[in-house]
């Protein structure tokens, strides 16, 4: 048939994810760092995604395409829903859940080498079970997984004292905010501090935090700290 829907134009995508998020139907994926139309019959046409580009690489166009089907996109929320509560797959040592014991008289060091602040494992956003017991009463880090490499002081200024999450909106495929608005909806969480980088594709890891905070129905302070390609905190809000 032919109906409206959605062209994405790779040209001028950035890669920041932000689209994706938008999507409530799970028409849009992010492929090799691009946004990609995956399911032709997932996208209504409706455009929820358009104002979330900031690039403008998205626009409708009327063509062939599949109707929209409601069923599948119910069925595979659904899906996702149900994957987000499942148990991490056995038989890899390295997605095993365990909480790190640290000393309390351990401080921080001005001088090397200086000691891990990480208090659990795994620390992947896509890992984490959602019901792990170190979320109880937890200050949560969302980070961008390049901010640990780009700021020298990571550990002391953000990791310590909070359970960490990362993740990078670019090269992983997917959505982040379910995962988290799960997190956030089945634990007691104090606070939310996302750090991000300051280049455009680091909007998915912010965006899919606001989102999931929103969906919680919690009222949970949070503040958004950007860093600098050359490790410098640029915005602290």
């Amino acid at each position: 048939m032919i109906r409206k829907i959605i062209r994405i134009d790779e040209n001028k995508c950035s890669g920041c994810g932000a689209c994706a998020a938008a999507c409530h139907e799970g028409a849009i994926e992010m492929v090799n760092g691009k946004a990609k139309l995956v399911r032709e019959d997932h996208c209504d046409g409706l455009g929820d995604c358009l104002p979330a580009c900031p690039v403008d690489a998205i626009s409708f166009e009327e063509r062939e395409a599949p109707s929209y089907n409601e069923a599948a996109v119910l069925a595979s929320k659904a899906k996702k829903e149900k994957m987000a509560k499942a148990p991490l797959p056995c038989g890899c040592p390295g997605t095993a859940s365990r909480a790190i014991k640290r000393s309390p008289a351990a401080e921080p060091s001005a001088c090397p080498p200086l000691q891990s602040q990480l208090s659990q494992w795994p620390v992947q956003i896509k890992l984490v079970p959602v019901n792990a017991p170190y979320f109880d009463g937890a200050n949560l880090l969302v980070a961008a997984d390049c901010t640990a490499y780009a700021y020298g002081n990571f550990h002391n200024e953000f990791i310590r004292n909070r359970v960490t999450l990362i993740g990078c909106p670019k090269l992983d495929e997917g959505d982040y905010a379910d995962k988290l608005t799960a997190i956030i909806v089945n634990n007691n969480i104090k606070s939310v501090t996302v750090v991000r980088m300051e280049v455009p594709c680091c909007g998915g890891i912010e965006n899919a935090v606001k989102r999931a905070l929103m969906a919680s129905g919690k009222f949970i302070p949070w503040r958004v700290v950007t860093v600098s390609t050359d490790g410098r905190i640029i915005e602290d809000q």
